[in-house]
């Protein structure tokens, strides 16, 4: 009997009674990862049983999560409050999915950054680990933080810089390796271009040139995220080019994100014309690229001909 009171009172300190860390996840900086800290003096920390604690149809405020989780049960909890110190995997799919988070990502589309593989939470975590699950994306707290060429884990101040610590030449990150391509392939020699070629990286354009003028808050100055192209949770375009505006392009504005974009046989109009729109109207800049948006010349033909990733056989871009 001493035994089985004292077990309650263990349980009783690890349960603060206090649900406010569970509201709307896009309200609060809070870091929902839970550390050793977790309960009263770190009592609960370790624990496997969350309903010891926590009552399944009280946790949460946000009703499409509350729901997903009444539904689902405490499975869904090391998600997004890490393994609480127990060594169990984190479960990212039970509810990152395209029928409960549709678009938490964007997952329409067969064509995905797990290389065409049904995706597991390991892919998951692969990048997100650091994850603090709180709805507000941050590249420095919610990206996986891979050594740079130095060996450092240093943080990212992009979303680009990210992706560069793979897409590289010198430095190659433990088991995605892509030693089989050759050595002006874009998926290794990006950083490269995007330091010292293309103009959606480092190199600034002028915006002075022919066919110049952009839309929204884009500016010629402006850093385009990787992420603002391409699509790394699902899309119906080859190379993970984005299939609607909403899945990057992310200095648009709302009422464009529904655009579509439909790449075919080299030709990106439908993507270029979602940021680009010249100001002074020539060639086939008033036609139709085929998602209801104008503003780009050469709008049907194969655009890779003088573009190639931003890398153009004349100046400009």
């Amino acid at each position: 009997m001493k035994k089985l009171i004292f077990l309650i009172i263990i349980l009783l300190m690890g349960c603060n009674g206090d649900d406010s860390q569970d509201d709307n996840p896009r309200q609060t900086s809070t870091n929902l990862i839970v550390n050793s800290s977790h309960g009263i003096d770190g009592a609960a920390y370790g624990l496997a049983d969350c309903g010891a604690c926590h009552a399944i149809n009280i946790i949460h405020k946000t009703l499409n999560i509350r729901d997903i989780v009444a539904d689902k049960g405490f499975a869904t909890c090391m998600g997004c409050h890490g393994d609480n110190g127990t060594g169990e995997s984190r479960a990212c799919l039970i509810c990152h999915n395209a029928i409960d988070l549709p678009r938490t990502p964007w997952q329409s589309g067969h064509f995905t950054h797990n290389f065409n593989t049904e995706a597991s939470d390991k892919d998951c975590v692969s990048c997100h680990v650091s994850s603090d699950m709180n709805g507000n994306f941050m590249p420095e707290i919610d990206l996986t933080r891979y050594p740079n060429v130095s060996g450092q884990q240093q943080a990212y101040n992009n979303i680009s810089e990210f992706c560069l610590r793979c897409h590289n030449h010198d430095n190659p990150q433990v088991g995605f390796e892509m030693s089989h391509q050759t050595y002006n392939h874009p998926l290794i020699a990006m950083q490269d271009n995007y330091n010292f070629v293309d103009k959606h990286g480092w190199i600034d354009g002028t915006g002075t040139r022919t066919y110049s003028g952009l839309r929204s808050d884009y500016q010629y100055a402006s850093l385009v995220e990787c992420t603002d192209c391409h699509a790394m949770h699902g899309t119906h375009n080859k190379a993970l080019i984005i299939d609607s505006a909403g899945k990057g392009a992310s200095k648009l504005s709302a009422e464009l994100e529904n655009y579509p974009v439909t790449i075919t046989d080299g030709n990106s109009a439908q993507l270029c014309v979602l940021c680009h729109q010249m100001q002074d109207i020539i060639e086939q800049g008033a036609e139709n690229t085929g998602n209801g948006l104008t503003g780009v010349h050469a709008v049907s033909g194969d655009c890779s001909t003088c573009h190639s990733h931003g890398e153009t056989v004349q100046a400009g871009l």
